[in-house]
């Protein structure tokens, strides 16, 4: 049995996705900040759809393996996030991009949490 994480983490998911995307909508784009934006606009949404598909799963196996997604496509969503930092001159920017980084980095920790946990409950 997977152990139980909360509901709170889908809804946060959310709003890291609806953030990202308020956030690249709210800078203007060359062609590289927009190709920069895309991609993590579609990591960032894929770390949410991975969670809800990790909590449907039909097995512990099934779960680590959705998780373990999730984790990663918030690594590559910080990834963009940090090359699209590297190019805004703007404070209020510099800003919202450094803290969408830092909440990736803890959506990751806290899906290394959830792999972790679930591998120990399953060699109880």
């Amino acid at each position: 049995m997977k152990p139980s994480f909360g509901e709170d983490l889908e809804e946060r998911c959310f709003r890291y996705a609806r953030d990202y995307g308020k956030f690249c909508r709210s800078i203007k784009k060359d062609f590289v900040l927009l190709e920069y934006c895309n991609q993590g606009i579609r990591s960032s949404g894929s770390v949410g759809a991975n969670y809800i598909e990790a909590n449907e799963s039909l097995s512990s196996k099934d779960f680590i393996l959705r998780v373990k997604i999730c984790r990663k496509e918030s690594k590559e969503s910080r990834y963009w996030l940090r090359l699209i930092n590297e190019l805004l001159t703007e404070e209020n920017q510099l800003r919202e991009c450094n803290r969408l980084i830092q909440e990736a980095k803890e959506l990751m920790l806290i899906f290394n949490s959830m792999i972790s946990r679930t591998n120990r409950a399953k060699n109880e």
